[in-house]
């Protein structure tokens, strides 16, 4: 009996010290902008930025992203993209699911040239929504 007890504090202390190696990345929005396709299937222009201060949370922990809008946008993570880089732009893409079960692509894109401005777009078949963000403080 007394090993039984043993294994079981054994095993809970050790399922107590297990480290988690995933991260949790945070950025606050400047701006927003968002593209739409028009009836035809073509895209329109993008809309004026609109002044935003939102929190988005990139939680590889369990694989979601959320964004803090007026309605809280919640993406969880199916795939992680490989970096994509080149002498302009490094772009780290994940393929997602929204709140409504509906598919969609994040990237957050480093724009190197342009003092490594950070960018958000949320890409659906009929939509994209930019955000302009930063590391959050």
């Amino acid at each position: 009996m007394t090993k039984i007890k043993i294994i079981i504090v054994l095993a809970l202390l050790g399922l107590g010290l297990h480290q988690s190696y995933g991260q949790t990345y945070k950025f606050s929005t400047s701006s927003l902008s968002v593209l739409e396709k028009n009836q035809k299937g073509n895209w329109g222009k993008w809309s004026d930025l609109k002044l935003v201060n939102i929190l988005v949370k990139l939680d590889t922990d369990k694989s979601r992203i959320i964004v803090y809008s007026e309605a809280i946008q919640v993406f969880e993570i199916v795939d992680y993209i490989p970096l994509e880089e080149n002498e302009t732009d490094s772009l780290y893409s994940f393929t997602c699911k929204d709140n409504n079960g509906e598919d969609c692509t994040l990237s957050i894109i480093t724009r190197k040239k342009q003092d490594n401005r950070k960018q958000l777009y949320i890409n659906y078949d009929d939509r994209i929504i930019l955000y302009n963000i930063f590391n959050y403080k």
